[in-house]
């Protein structure tokens, strides 16, 4: 069983629980009771934040911050300076602040620049494009785009358009 790698320059709590075969590179920080699984890559300048789940093999690339109430389920790309947020009433002085939970579902990607606002899910196999703001659910195997975030088609498991939800393309039905 491949071990993990952790970076000389990360910083992860010893009550973090990160499967085999995970990287984990410089200046992350994996806080207390997260849990990451098996084959991740863990890129530079992540955070992520106490009881955060990720599933295995995913790929989180640089500058990214996954907080409190956000769950990555398995096969999930989330790219550089996704921003999540758990907060829908953001206050400095609120005391009484509560997180609103956030999934994102097995095969899904995240592309580079995305604002994911809190409180929705990511179906599986969805594909955010880059700098999107997403702020209501995004159907499993649908293409999202754009300032808010609006459907722009279907996808394959591989990211192809496809006519229909669930259709496979050429490549993915062999």
């Amino acid at each position: 069983m491949e071990k993990v790698f952790i970076h000389p320059y990360a910083e992860v709590s010893k009550d973090a629980k990160i499967g085999p075969g995970t990287k984990v590179w410089n200046n992350a920080q994996i806080r207390e009771h997260a849990e990451i699984g098996s084959n991740c890559v863990i890129s530079k300048d992540v955070y992520i934040d106490l009881r955060t789940s990720i599933g295995n093999n995913c790929k989180i690339q640089n500058g990214v911050s996954v907080y409190l109430g956000v769950t990555i389920e398995d096969d999930v790309y989330i790219g550089p300076n996704v921003t999540f947020t758990n907060d829908k009433l953001p206050r400095a002085f609120n005391d009484e602040w509560q997180v609103s939970a956030t999934l994102l579902k097995k095969g899904a990607s995240v592309g580079a620049g995305t604002v994911v606002v809190c409180g929705i899910t990511i179906g599986e196999y969805a594909m955010i494009g880059a700098g999107a703001v997403v702020t209501k659910d995004v159907l499993d195997y649908s293409l999202v785009l754009g300032v808010p975030a609006k459907f722009s088609g279907w996808i394959c498991v591989c990211g192809d358009r496809v006519p229909s939800q669930g259709d496979s393309c050429k490549k993915c039905s062999g």
